[in-house]
Formats: structure tokens, C-alpha cells, sequence
């Protein structure tokens, strides 16, 4: 049997998350309308709310080097970079006017001064705690454990018709999927803060399943060794890892019958895959067993963020910045559980569950990538130690060392954006520029992808999804003559005119990663090289996620749609092929960066 990975997470529409009694309202800030201090009861409020960069290495979308400033576009009037005038709040670089506050002096709905989580100070001097038992430190002093924490439940939704902790159950489980760790993991926390309220054992299950999109060994390898960690890790706090094999449809739902189960929290995604997933277990759950999903990906919640779909940086800055002193809290700890359960699991053999994978094995698994949680953490400490200090400055230069490189980690849910942002904010009295721009990307970019895919779930990775203007002047400009076509071999096989192309495609299938600054070129150039801007995309699609270790993610997504279909950009001076979407030449890149150094470093050359 074919076994891969499965990202189980949303079960409702898009359109489904402004229903009645799909979110969950907490109505004090003492007490938990959902969490019930009676073992017989989980009554759910009936109470409904309205819910009101382009640079993948850092786990955000792909960001234009000439972003003007730390949170995008000029404040004030005068001439852009582009040598436009900019009018009152100016037009940003990305697209869109951004109304300028006369009274404040500040972009209107931009970022106001973000409250620094005092939780203890992290230190890199020599000598001082290890890295990651000053974050455990942390979370201990928030509490000891997930009961003692005011939980905000806006952080929650219900996906299951019932309304009450059916009595006598035998057990919580937390529904693994897109967030693979233990620690810094809302949607566990909320998990064993059911089974503490009810004093049951706690059940954390992993689904793997037959075919997943162009997953291929690479990726079921760095995942796998994330999980093997998680199993040893929760076997410390006396939490059970099940790892199912099968759809979760028919695996989970029969899971749940066994074991007497009268609760199921997941993780979310927006993805259309994921969003069928959860959909089908909903149906399939037996009626008396209450579903919640818990956004443990972004650090305010993609349904709390906004209603609808945007389409600008500015305007979901403001809203993300608005509710991020609210959600920007630190994590406690998840406990040693007191209620284990009574059955005794078997270690899972994961050598020979690798072995029985039926995947491509042609994609070799990168080296320089510790997967897991210590390994993903490691590499953020490296970040600030290391390349935080240069990152507003460099982070644009390929021949430079400045990206933070943890989108793999954060695409596996191996390492919390959030833990990274309390973290790198912490540095933010010396390298502020730094940081500010680190939070731009990693936070704002990467949760408007999320939000992209969330309200698109159909169009995300089509044409169909791409604003009016730009599919219009792509079908204007869909019959220009181009002067290479290359095949998918070609493309893959890095057999270009352009050695600069060819360059960050072998860095790529390489090493399962591509520079931020190069992946906005890479998607261009495949827009002049093919027949037409459905197979551009669709090959960059394609290339992306094969090779790339944080593929089939909506930041890969929102990234391929900017930079072939205009996805959260404005129109700039028409050109043959690209018409009027922005456009980038290796010219201009000579001007950036060390371009024939980049290309010898990967011993690449022109065709």
C-alpha cells in the first residue's frame, strides 16, 4: 500500500466560517463557556460572532527587493522607487493607495507599536542557558500548565453539529495534521486542556495516507523524522501517538468508536485537499462526539483576520496588526498528563514504515535540514545569532547569507511562526529594522497567502484566481511570440539560455530550497518560456512543489500567482507576454547582487 502524509485540517467552506455556531465565543475572561468544570457536560455557546512577502524563506510569500520601507510603500507623498508620484498615503509597491493619517503622521490601519511578551529575555552571550531551555524557561513562567491559562477561544471553531461532552467517554484526541510538534502547538493545548477539564487520557493520532500531491521521499523523509520526535517527546508526557494508516475518513471515525472518544481537535489549513479531508471525517464522526478546529498555524487566527479575501498588503496589515497584541501571547506548556491511558502502544517502527513508503525516491532528502522541532529551533537560534543583524539589508541578496531559511520547519508545523516572532522580536532594541521586516514577512505576507487560499480555496493555483487586470492583460497577451519555449525536461533539467535561471533551479532540487529574491525571478522567466500563462503556471507549480521541501503550501501558491498572475500586486507599464504584470530581468539583477558568483557557486551555465 502506497502510505504518505496527510495535512487533516479544515472541515467547513470557506464561505461556512460566518455561519451560526461555527466559531466559539467565549463569554468571560475568567471561564470557558466550551470547557465545562462538570464531567458530564461541553456545552457549546449558542451565542454566533461576525468575525470581523513575497520571500519564502522566511515562511512568508515572495518579496520585492524594492519594498520600500519596513512596512511597504511611502508614508507620506513624493516620487516611489518606480519614479511615480505618490499622492497623500502614496501607492505602495505592491499595488493599492494606502490613506495617509494628516493627524498621526502614519498609514491609515498600519501597524500601531506591538507590546513585547515579557516572559523572560533570550540571551546568546557566551555562557548563558542553552538556547532551548531558555524557551522552556518561557513557557513555565506563563504557568505549569494549559489549565492555569486564560485559553482565547477565538482561536476555535466547531465543526460538529453536537453541542455536548457526551459523559463517561473514554478520551480526547487531537487530530494531528499540518502542526507536527508538541510544544507551542495551540490546537494540542486546547486538546489536553479537554482532557485535564475532564480528567481523560489524552490521544494525539497521525494519519498517513496512500498519495498526497507531488510529495516525494524528500518530503515524507523530513516529515517523518519530525514525527519519530514527536512520538518520543509525548511518550514523555504520558500522551499516546497513534499513527494511522489510511485515509483519515476511514481510519479516524473507526479510531474514535474504539476508543469511546468524546472529543476530536484538529490543526488548520486552508487548502482545498485538506478542506475535503476534514469535511469527510465531519459526516463520518458519530453524532454524539464534538469536532473543534484550532488555528495553531497563524498567530491570529485566518477566519478572526477577516471575513473576505484580500487583496492588499495595506489593508490586511492594519486588520492583522489590530488584533495581533491580542493573539501575540507566549505559549504554556504542554504538561506531564496525569490521566494516561491504560492501553499500552507499540513504538511505531518508523524505519520500516519509510521503507513501505511507495513514493519517488528519485528526489534525494537534503542534508543541511534537521527536521523536528529541536532542529527547526536551532535554526532559528543560528537566525539570531548569526543573520539578524544583516536581514533588512541583505535579505535580497542571493550571494549573501541573510534569510532565516525555517520555511521548511514552518511548513511542516515542526516550529511555531509565533514562537519565532516572540523570539526575533526580543532583539528588536538592536537590529529594529531587522525585525520589523522580519515581522512584515513572516507574519503579514504569510498570513495574506493563508487568507488568499482560505476565501479562494478553488482558484488559489489557477488563473481563474488572479485579479481582473491581470487576467485580462495576460489573455491580451496571451498569442505574443516568445522567443525560447522550453519543455518541463528542460526546466527541470536546468537546460536554459540563462545561466542565472539555471543557477537557482539546481540550488533547488539541490538542496529542497530556493532563494526568496530568485523565486520571484525563477516564476517569471517560466511565464516568457512557455506557450502560454496556464502552463507557466502550472509548470511552476509543478517544479515548486517536487523539489522544494515547504511545497504544496499556500505561500508557494500566492508566490507562483504574483509573480505570473498579478495575486496581490498592481499593474505596471505593459510589455510584450507579460502585459501588465511587473516584470524582472537579469539585468537588473546583475545590478543587485553577484550574479556570475551565484552561478559558479552551483556550477551552472548557459544552453
Amino acid at each position: 500500500m502506497r502510505v504518505t502524509l496527510q495535512c487533516l485540517v479544515l472541515g467547513l467552506s470557506a464561505k461556512s466560517v460566518l455561519q451560526p455556531n461555527n466559531i466559539l465565543y467565549r463569554t468571560s475572561s475568567s471561564s470557558s463557556t466550551f470547557l465545562s468544570s462538570k464531567k458530564s457536560t461541553l456545552a457549546l455557546p449558542k451565542t454566533s460572532i461576525a468575525v470581523s512577502s513575497r520571500n519564502m524563506s522566511e515562511g512568508g510569500s515572495w518579496t520585492p527587493s524594492w519594498y520600500k520601507d519596513s512596512w511597504g510603500g511611502n508614508q507620506r507623498g513624493g516620487r516611489n522607487q518606480r519614479g511615480a508620484h505618490n499622492r497623500g498615503g502614496g501607492r505602495n509597491q505592491r499595488g493599492g493607495y494606502k490613506p495617509y493619517n494628516q493627524r498621526t503622521h502614519q498609514p491609515t490601519g498600519g501597524p500601531s507599536k506591538m507590546t513585547k511578551v515579557d516572559s523572560g529575555s533570550i540571551s546568546l552571550a557566551a555562557g548563558s542557558k542553552d538556547f532551548l531551555e531558555q524557551i522552556a524557561d518561557q513557557r513555565r513562567r506563563v504557568c505549569s500548565s494549559v489549565m492555569e491559562f486564560n485559553f482565547n477561544e477565538r482561536r476555535c471553531r466547531k465543526l460538529s453539529v453536537n453541542r455536548e461532552f457526551k459523559p463517561d467517554c473514554g478520551g480526547i484526541v487531537y487530530w494531528m495534521s499540518r502542526d507536527q510538534r508538541v510544544q507551542d502547538n495551540w490546537a494540542l493545548l486546547y486538546a489536553q486542556r479537554l482532557a485535564l477539564t475532564h480528567q481523560l487520557p489524552l490521544y494525539v493520532c497521525f494519519c498517513l495516507v496512500p498519495k498526497f500531491l507531488e510529495a516525494n521521499i524528500r518530503h515524507y523523509g523530513f516529515m517523518l523524522k519530525g514525527l519519530e520526535e514527536v512520538e518520543k517527546e509525548l511518550q514523555t508526557l504520558d500522551i499516546s501517538f497513534n499513527l494511522l494508516t489510511g485515509y483519515a475518513v476511514d481510519v479516524l471515525p473507526q479510531f474514535v468508536s474504539e476508543m469511546n472518544i468524546g472529543g476530536v481537535v484538529t490543526d488548520f489549513s486552508p487548502l482545498r485537499t485538506p478542506l475535503k479531508w476534514v469535511r469527510d471525517v465531519t459526516a463520518k464522526l458519530p453524532r454524539d462526539v464534538t469536532f473543534v478546529q484550532v488555528d495553531a498555524h497563524n498567530i491570529v487566527p485566518c477566519w478572526e483576520t477577516s471575513d473576505k479575501q484580500e487583496h492588499r498588503a495595506y489593508i490586511i496589515r492594519g486588520k492583522i496588526m489590530d488584533k495581533l497584541p491580542t493573539y501575540l501571547t507566549e505559549f504554556p506548556p504542554v504538561c506531564k498528563h496525569p490521566h494516561p491511558s491504560t492501553s499500552k502502544l507499540q513504538p511505531v517502527d518508523w524505519v520500516s514504515t519509510k521503507v513501505s513508503l511507495q513514493v519517488d525516491r528519485t528526489v534525494a532528502e537534503v542534508t543541511w535540514a534537521t527536521p523536528g522541532s529541536v532542529g527547526g529551533l536551532r535554526q532559528l537560534e543560528l537566525f539570531c545569532r548569526e543573520r539578524l543583524e544583516v536581514y533588512a539589508a541583505d535579505r535580497n541578496k542571493p550571494d549573501h547569507k541573510a534569510q532565516s531559511d525555517l520555511s521548511p520547519w514552518y511548513h511542516f508545523g515542526h516550529v511555531s511562526v509565533q514562537r519565532s516572532i516572540l523570539t526575533v522580536q526580543q532583539f528588536e532594541d538592536r537590529y529594529k529594522q531587522s525585525v520589523e521586516k522580519y515581522i512584515d514577512e513572516a507574519v503579514i505576507w504569510r498570513e495574506m497567502a493563508e487568507n488568499s487560499a482560505f476565501y479562494n480555496p478553488d482558484k488559489y493555483d489557477s488563473l481563474l484566481g488572479a485579479p481582473d487586470w491581470a487576467q485580462k492583460t495576460l489573455r491580451d497577451h496571451a498569442g505574443d511570440k516568445r522567443q525560447y519555449i522550453y519543455s518541463r525536461e528542460q526546466l527541470e533539467q536546468a537546460r536554459t539560455h540563462d545561466d542565472l535561471w539555471n543557477a537557482a533551479q539546481i540550488q533547488m532540487v539541490r538542496e529542497g530550497k530556493m532563494h526568496g529574491f530568485l523565486r520571484m525571478y525563477w516564476a517569471k522567466m517560466i511565464l516568457e518560456w512557455t506557450p502560454s500563462p496556464e502552463v507557466a503556471l502550472q509548470e511552476a507549480i509543478y517544479l515548486n512543489d517536487k523539489y522544494n521541501l515547504d511545497g504544496r503550501d499556500p505561500n508557494g501558491y500566492a508566490g507562483c500567482m504574483w509573480a505570473i498572475g498579478g495575486l496581490h500586486d498592481r499593474d505596471f507599464q505593459e510589455r510584450p507576454i507579460y502585459g501588465k504584470i511587473r516584470f524582472m530581468s537579469y539585468f537588473a539583477s546583475k545590478r543587485k547582487f553577484d550574479v556570475p558568483g551565484f552561478v559558479k557557486r552551483y556550477g551552472a551555465k548557459a544552453y
